[in-house]
């Protein structure tokens, strides 16, 4: 089965998907479907074993639009409020907080999936999510390959267990860099549907400009500022004042105090917390490495690289680059990680790539066994191999072209 299913993935004329790269996909696949159902039964996922609604991540978002629904929008950013909400919708009160954090664009999808019962809202956000993402992991690796390869990694599990929406933040930044070479205003768009989660935005900008992509930019601009003004005449002007009021209180807690636990996020910061530094040493680490980042991919995006490594870097250096990143957010590793194996379906894998993307793998499966931070290192992996894959321009040698074109291939 699996040999029928590896031929119908590869094209003809095209090179074939390496059967240690197949079979580890056919294998992690059926780890994520054997999660979702262990999951399930043992009462982790939607459901505990006494048949009440497990509190996760997903019923801030839900909260946040029964509140919206119900004529109040702002008070999602409260959380004495908020909490009352996510209590009462889930039948049983629980620990911490479920905050909602998000601008009021995003919540326009909460108040959306607010319209249904909670276990609906959470499998249809997932599915919903789910396709847009398998779309653009498709698109960027240019053959089906792609769709197993999106649903092989781990992090999937992750993002599908808590109802989050790493789906979506992976499709937009996957489609801002697939379309940006063809399609520079569908691209832009992208970009500025990801205004929902600022902190993905923080490079754009920098390498846009760089890189001269003004109509991306422009058309960027224009679709954050309509979803803000939106979002506005929908929620009114107090429900970005409690944005905006709770914000420095948001970023206090879980970046300075700690309150969800340092092991849960993926950034450097959290990386020099969990290992005991002090909060002004982990901020020093962060800043020093977002600007570096900042800065190479400035160099790299005005350089001779081919586009495919200028959006692999640009998609890991976003990873990179932020302080406030959970697991589920890995989703984002996606991108990188598919044009990597469209460059090495297209001109051969070097001999250690498909082994470190296995180790980078490796380690989100350790975080979800043993709760580990160790994102950052699988985060490192693949910009570890970009920078490799960009050698030459390193050295200033002539590369060979594996720019984007249009039309359906896309070179190395």
């Amino acid at each position: 089965m699996a040999t029928l299913a590896q031929a119908a993935m590869n094209p003809p004329g095209e090179g074939a998907v390496p059967d240690a790269l197949f079979r580890a996909c056919f294998v992690l696949c059926g780890i994520n479907a054997g999660y979702f159902a262990v999951a399930y039964f043992l009462g982790f996922w939607i459901y505990d074993l006494n048949g009440r609604l497990e509190p996760t991540d997903f019923v801030n978002v839900w909260a946040a639009g029964r509140l919206a629904l119900d004529g109040h929008p702002a008070l999602a950013y409260d959380w004495d409020i908020q909490r009352q909400v996510e209590v009462a919708v889930l039948g049983q009160d629980f620990s911490g907080n479920f905050a909602w954090h998000y601008p009021p664009p995003f919540l326009f999808v909460a108040t959306f999936l607010a319209q249904f019962p909670y276990p609906m809202a959470f499998l249809g956000w997932m599915a919903i999510s789910l396709v847009p993402y398998l779309a653009v992991m498709r698109a960027v690796v240019g053959r089906s390959f792609g769709l197993m390869l999106a649903v092989a990694l781990p992090m999937l599990f992750v993002n599908m267990m808590v109802g989050q929406n790493g789906f979506l933040t992976a499709a937009l930044i996957g489609g801002t860099l697939y379309l940006l070479p063809t399609r520079p205003v569908l691209a832009g768009v992208c970009l500025g549907l990801l205004s929902y989660k600022p902190q993905y935005g923080l490079l754009f900008p920098i390498v846009l400009i760089a890189a001269g992509h003004w109509r991306v930019f422009i058309s960027a601009g224009v679709t954050a500022v309509l979803l803000a003004f939106a979002s506005w005449l929908a929620f009114g002007t107090e429900s970005w004042q409690a944005f905006f009021h709770w914000l420095p209180l948001s970023s206090q807690a879980f970046l300075t105090e700690g309150r969800a636990a340092w092991w849960k996020l993926q950034s450097l910061l959290a990386q020099v917390r969990y290992l005991g530094g002090s909060d002004q040493l982990a901020w020093a680490f962060q800043w020093v490495l977002t600007a570096s980042v900042a800065t190479v991919l400035a160099l790299m995006w005005r350089s001779r690289v081919p586009y495919t490594m200028k959006a692999a870097a640009l998609a890991a250096g976003t990873l990179l680059s932020t302080p406030y990143l959970y697991m589920y957010d890995m989703m984002v590793l996606a991108i990188p990680i598919a044009f990597l194996v469209r460059i090495g379906l297209k001109s051969g894998f070097r001999a250690y790539e498909l082994p470190a993307l296995g180790s980078a793998m490796a380690l989100i499966l350790t975080f979800i066994f043993a709760g580990i931070p160790v994102g950052l290192g699988a985060t490192l992996i693949v910009a570890g191999l970009i920078l490799r894959r960009a050698g030459p321009w390193w050295r200033r040698e002539p590369l060979p072209s594996t720019a984007m074109v249009p039309s359906s291939s896309i070179t190395g």
